[in-house]
């Protein structure tokens, strides 16, 4: 085998990081799957920042009127169009913006799939331009994630020092003047989420072990994200609660704008995944939106008609990946037009979660409500056939 270049490993004739080397988009030279928010959207966060002559808090990268256009959209004198990040009241994002702005930290509340975690990321890819400090929350969350933890070698070795410290997100954000993220922040264990309070109180943060503490830096501010189904599963304590400003994300007013959201999500995704654009997905993309806002209500668009609602949440965020999913289907195998065939095993999926209960409502939606419905035949047979295991168009 010919000598490989210092550093580096021969593989099927490609040099690859050697051990110890992170293998990333850079050293691969490989696109990513999902850029991060301020790589995705670096032309217009610079753009905004070149058009923004207000008031900026210390360490932003924008003031917090670019913020609020930057999440809103917008076109700048200059011509260039900001696209929308969250379609939604003007003044829920100019409160989230406000907060982040204060001393207070920002708490984004709501059922799941309306956003919390999209606005979060882009809150800080505006403000900070980094959304990568961020600590996920789950049932094995420690404290260790919220604030340091450290290096066995050079603990063994030296013992504690600040050498030997690994400092996690929230602590890089205190040091450095930035904004931190804690997703699904219900999920983690009481006594964990009660980390934050002295962080969010005293904006230090203890370090026992060498008898010092880190102050944080201005420009630091916390996002928490938390979903209003997930509210009993670690009750935030009082005394954590009044450390943040709530800020509650609601689900889409109206099927327009649904129908909005979802669109955009899909080209975006659509393109990320290379799939062909689908020609009229928009009639599909109206379809899934509207069963998803009739079973969610529990009564059709016109009103006339009460319908049982399944036991999931039916979010824009799963409309969206139904969408997507459909539209693959269609690339993959159809003709590339995304049809009610591509979308009614995806809808059917999300509906029925508890397969007992929530088939029994499908079925009776699809009876009485889609069966019935002008233009709608073709999806109802399909998510019929899909219902019952056939393959679509198969005689019964």
């Amino acid at each position: 085998m010919p000598a490989s270049p210092a550093g580096t490993v021969e593989t099927r004739g490609e040099p690859r990081p050697s051990e110890g080397q992170q293998m990333t988009a850079e050293t691969t030279g490989q696109p990513v799957l999902r850029p991060h928010a301020e790589d995705a959207f670096a032309e217009e966060l610079s753009a905004l920042a070149a058009a923004d002559d207000r008031p900026r808090p210390a360490r932003w990268n924008l003031s917090p009127w670019a913020v609020a256009t930057y999440l809103l959209g917008g076109t700048l004198p200059d011509g260039t169009v900001i696209t929308p990040k969250y379609v939604g009241p003007r003044r829920i994002v100019e409160v989230a913006v406000t907060t982040l702005a204060t001393d207070r930290a920002l708490l984004l509340l709501g059922v799941p799939g309306t956003a919390k975690t999209w606005v979060s990321e882009h809150l800080a890819a505006a403000v900070s331009g980094d959304s990568t400090l961020i600590v996920q929350g789950t049932a094995g969350t420690s404290e260790e994630a919220i604030r340091y933890g450290w290096n066995y070698a050079q603990l063994l070795a030296k013992g504690p020092s600040r050498e030997a410290m690994v400092a996690g997100p929230v602590m890089r954000a205190m040091n450095d003047g930035m904004i931190a993220r804690v997703e699904e922040l219900t999920r983690i264990p009481a006594d964990v989420q009660d980390t934050l309070i002295t962080i969010l109180s005293e904006k230090t943060l203890p370090i026992p072990e060498l008898n010092d503490e880190v102050q944080a830096v201005r420009g630091f501010n916390l996002i928490a994200t938390a979903n209003n189904r997930d509210k009993g599963v670690n009750e935030l304590s009082s005394a954590l609660r009044r450390r943040f400003n709530t800020v509650v994300l609601p689900l889409p007013a109206s099927p327009d704008a649904e129908v909005e959201i979802v669109s955009r999500r899909v080209d975006q995704l659509g393109r990320s995944l290379q799939l062909p654009a689908a020609p009229d997905a928009i009639d599909e993309i109206r379809r899934v939106v509207t069963v998803f806002r009739e079973l969610r209500d529990g009564v059709t668009t016109d009103g006339r008609t009460k319908v049982k609602s399944p036991s999931g949440t039916l979010s824009t965020a799963e409309a969206i990946s139904v969408v997507t999913n459909g539209l693959a289907l269609a690339a993959h195998f159809g003709d590339g037009v995304l049809r009610p065939a591509d979308v009614a095993a995806g809808i059917q999926g999300a509906v029925v979660r508890d397969p007992a209960a929530d088939s029994l409502v499908w079925q009776e939606y699809l009876e009485t409500v889609v069966r019935e419905r002008d233009g709608w035949s073709d999806f109802y047979r399909a998510a019929r056939d899909a219902a019952s295991g056939r393959p679509y168009g198969a005689a019964a």
